[in-house]
């Protein structure tokens, strides 16, 4: 970590003497055709040269300052004591060469690991679960990774090179990680929207691994979800006779798209049907608090331009590898509990397909939870809920280590 923060200041600080070079080289050259000329405008091109060289000198500050003092805070008490035998940590990690970052938080260190996989691709739900799910650090040493080209992590490989298998192989590292750190056989595993296939894939193959595994948002197969999402977003605008989006759906066509303009293609229907499910009086606690969990202290100022660029650039170039995967043809048998936590109004992942894939699925347990008001996140439309029932899944699953 040291010599990455390191190189990215060199790397900072010589850009931005190469840029004050060249600006006062401008400035020289200006300045012996004007000084005799006309002084005054020497005097303010020579004010205006020091005032831009100072800010940026202070933006780099700042964005450095702000890496470096990034924490997640300490598990504290009723009366704000920090908890003895608690653990609050924000790590980097080595995992296959590529480093990546990690939250660590529970009431007591010696409690079962649960390792919660984000959505996105590219997504850091890192402040969001410390919010949404603090009562779960009551029970767990909740684990939070930020994935390769996803917030504190953007930088952990090269956007073009990431493939499903390097979150399979640093998913499967990470878990090793905590096994061995904190004296575990196995750990217990989470995932939302893209992390629920994630954890699919983590539990098959490495089953021994996982006490048990918990899918929200399930994704199950994704061509046809974003067939189905393109659907229902069109029927919903013809309905309420939203010309403009019929228009835009049109003139996109239907998806599964290629290319450079996933992300923006997608967002159509993808927004609209968030916005729809925000609507819906049915769904408590409807969408996400993205100020709040932007503003997190878990990330400085670079993670937080890298929260909107893993959404845009990592979702455009991994979501269209997804397309081939079908979980009722692929995953159907599983050696590792599976209860998947379903919110009954969800438009974005399509609950009939879990059902359908709950069908073929041979699994030594396997259940599905309905959330009666939630949407694509019951984690957060019903959060209380949420909890009890983890509790009560992974208690069935709870060996004594």
């Amino acid at each position: 970590m040291a010599q990455i923060i390191i190189f990215f200041i060199f790397t900072l600080l010589s850009i931005i003497a190469l840029i004050g070079i060249i600006l006062l080289s401008v400035y020289y050259v200006i300045a012996s055709l004007m000084k005799k000329t006309n002084p005054k405008h020497f005097t303010r091109i020579q004010k205006m040269v020091k005032i831009f060289v100072m800010m940026m000198i202070f933006n780099a500050g700042l964005i450095t300052f702000s890496q470096f003092t990034a924490s997640t805070p300490y598990i504290v008490d009723g009366n704000g004591h920090e908890i003895k035998n608690s653990i609050a940590e924000l790590i980097e990690l080595d995992l296959n060469g590529r480093k990546q970052w990690i939250s660590l938080r529970g009431w007591d260190k010696t409690s079962p690991v649960l390792l919660f996989l984000a959505g996105g691709p590219g997504g850091t739900q890192m402040g969001a679960v410390r919010h949404e799910l603090a009562e779960l650090e009551k029970h767990f040493v909740v684990v939070n990774w930020d994935q390769p080209g996803s917030g504190k992590s953007y930088y952990a490989e090269k956007t073009k090179d990431i493939t499903a298998q390097t979150y399979i192989q640093d998913g499967y590292a990470l878990t090793e990680y905590l096994k061995e750190r904190f004296s575990k056989e196995k750990i217990y595993l989470m995932g939302e929207s893209w992390g629920s296939a994630l954890g699919i894939f983590l539990i098959a193959q490495y089953p021994e691994s996982y006490h048990a595994f918990i899918g929200t948002g399930q994704m199950v197969d994704f061509a046809e979800t974003e067939r189905i999402d393109y659907a229902k977003a069109l029927e919903i605008a013809k309905a309420k006779g939203d010309t403009e989006l019929i228009e835009r759906l049109l003139a996109n066509g239907e998806p599964p798209y290629y290319g450079k303009d996933v992300t923006w293609k997608s967002a159509v229907y993808l927004n609209y049907l968030s916005a729809y499910m925000a609507n819906n009086p049915e769904i408590h606690n409807p969408g996400y608090n993205t100020l709040r969990d932007i503003a997190s202290s878990e990330y400085g100022l670079l993670d937080k331009i890298n929260f909107f660029r893993g959404i845009i650039n990592t979702y455009n170039h991994v979501y269209q590898q997804l397309y081939t995967i079908d979980m009722r043809k692929d995953y159907t048998r599983l050696d590792v509990p599976v209860y998947f936590f379903l919110g009954r109004h969800d438009v974005n992942a399509p609950t009939v397909l879990v059902e359908e894939y709950m069908q073929v699925l041979d699994a030594p347990d396997k259940k599905i939870i309905w959330f009666e008001h939630s949407g694509h996140s019951p984690w957060i439309n019903e959060r209380e809920k949420f909890v009890e029932e983890v509790l009560s899944c992974f208690a069935e699953n709870n060996p004594q280590e």
